[in-house]
């Protein structure tokens, strides 16, 4: 989810704009969390893998 979206219950501000202590706790503990996991990301990648692999054995 991304800051330029997200709307503040508190103020009605966006939570990018940081207008009030809930924005900017909420944008911080956002801006912590982070992007994906790598891990996962190779994950799914291992599974999209076999997906197409096995579809390929299925069609041949």
């Amino acid at each position: 989810m991304t800051l330029d979206r997200l709307v503040c219950a508190n103020c009605a501000g966006l939570v990018a704009e940081g207008r009030c202590p809930t924005c900017r706790a909420s944008r911080e503990r956002l801006q912590r969390s982070g992007g994906p996991n790598p891990a996962m990301l190779v994950a799914i990648a291992l599974l999209v893998l076999a997906c197409a692999l096995l579809l390929a054995g299925l069609g041949g």
